[in-house]
């Protein structure tokens, strides 16, 4: 019953955030995060309170190139870099997002905690992400000593 009340409860839907944003480079580290976090829910179940406390356990990340890796991590902004993808094509523009799954622990009526089977996911929205190739321009004048 309690791991039925858990699939039941509503989970963010968590935006996946890139940094550079709106536009990246081609072969360049493009960090990505989002900001999921845990949160408490409580149900009755025949007479009894139930407490959920349920929480991000890993990451899907799907670049948009055809490509998903999965962490531990909900990765952060710069300088963190602990979630990061370098796109291949130039010149084309992604969707990218973010599948978390979650997880939960229960306690019934403010007693000791215990694990909940199973986990639920919740698949973010899709942003778009401009792919782009930069030049290398040679400026200024050689010194010629």
């Amino acid at each position: 019953m309690i791991t039925a009340a858990f699939r039941k409860i509503p989970v963010p839907k968590e935006r996946s955030i890139v940094q550079p944003a709106n536009k990246t480079l081609v072969n360049f580290d493009t960090i990505f995060y989002t900001r999921s976090q845990g949160f408490q829910r409580t149900v009755v179940l025949l007479g009894q309170t139930i407490t959920l406390d349920i929480s991000p356990v890993s990451y899907t990340w799907s670049p948009g190139d055809g490509s998903s890796f999965t962490t531990s991590s909900p990765g952060g902004p710069y300088p963190d870099k602990t979630v990061i993808h370098r796109y291949r094509k130039a010149h084309v523009t992604v969707r990218h997002h973010v599948t978390v799954s979650w997880g939960a622990r229960f306690r019934v009526n403010g007693g000791a905690w215990a694990p909940v089977s199973g986990t639920v996911q919740s698949v973010g929205p899709s942003t778009a992400l401009r792919i782009a190739e930069a030049v290398p321009v040679l400026t200024g004048v050689a010194d010629q000593r």
